[in-house]
């Protein structure tokens, strides 16, 4: 009987989320990935003392990495000293390596909520009334505030970013595994952002998530591209995804849970043979 690859998926089964059932998901994705791969679940914390006795470490619905900063540093370094395959791999340069990559597309001219660190580059920003303001390190709305145009000149500038309020129509994300869009979701109701219903890109509307997942240059793994459809009708970034991103597979139909998860264990399948061939 041929070995089978080894997989560890790193999940936190009881974050509690808001609007999203991460146990779900992981349960039913780990549940289909067996049929490929011998796997284990484990909780992020034990991911490092744990590793070394598999052939990759899969990172899933493990929670905010700030909740335990130290502990995912060692990780990583860990990984990388022993030459440890982790899906997706960790040279994502979004949402894995915190939010500074808004900054670096907002110079770019990249379609992007238009985001500042500098008290000196606040005129940089279109003026309104309100202000969204997080911190660099932050994930799932953590620490982010609304302010108004005045108190901007109060905070204390280095950990955080700055963006205008948008008054966008609607939020919508698009799915991508490797390079390859799998499906697209959207929020009809700007304050209920996890209420998905499905969503059928545009040619143009593909061609705007694509620039960032080209930009992000990962050649395995799951991508999310979070973008808001303005009251004009553009499509401005709000988050790309790159380390852990939420699938919200229960919002899909059984055919496209199906292809999704047939895209994900054959790009396993390629990043595991990669390793092996190197």
């Amino acid at each position: 009987m041929p070995v089978r690859p080894r997989i560890l998926y790193v999940t936190d089964l009881a974050y509690q989320a808001r609007g999203r059932r991460y146990c779900d998901e992981d349960i039913f994705l780990s549940s289909r990935l067996r049929d490929d791969f011998d796997l284990a679940l484990c909780h992020p914390l034990d991911a490092a003392a744990l590793m070394d006795g598999f052939d990759a470490v899969v990172v899933r619905n493990s929670g905010p990495v700030l909740h335990y900063r130290e502990e995912y540093d060692a990780f990583r370094a860990r990984a990388a000293a022993r030459g440890t395959r982790v899906y997706n791999p960790q040279t994502g340069r979004a949402d894995m390596a915190g939010k500074q990559y808004l900054l670096e597309l907002t110079a770019a001219g990249y379609p992007v909520i238009p985001t500042v660190d500098r008290p000196q580059d606040l005129g940089l920003l279109p003026v309104t009334d309100q202000y969204v303001v997080k911190p660099k390190a932050g994930a799932d709305s953590i620490g982010l505030e609304i302010v108004s145009r005045d108190e901007l000149d109060g905070l204390v500038h280095g950990d955080i970013l700055v963006q205008p309020r948008i008054d966008f129509r609607y939020e919508v994300s698009f799915y991508f595994v490797d390079d390859a869009f799998q499906y697209a979701l959207h929020a009809p109701d700007p304050d209920r952002r996890w209420s998905l219903e499905p969503y059928r890109p545009t040619d143009d509307d593909l061609a705007f998530a694509r620039r960032f997942i080209d930009w992000n240059t990962l050649e395995y793994g799951i991508q999310r591209v979070d973008a808001c459809r303005t009251r004009n009708g553009d499509l401005l970034l709000v988050e790309l995804e790159d380390l852990n991103p939420y699938l919200s597979l229960d919002r899909v139909d059984d055919s496209v849970r199906a292809a999704f998860l047939t895209s994900m264990k054959t790009s396993l399948h390629r990043f595991l043979e990669a390793g092996f061939r190197t």
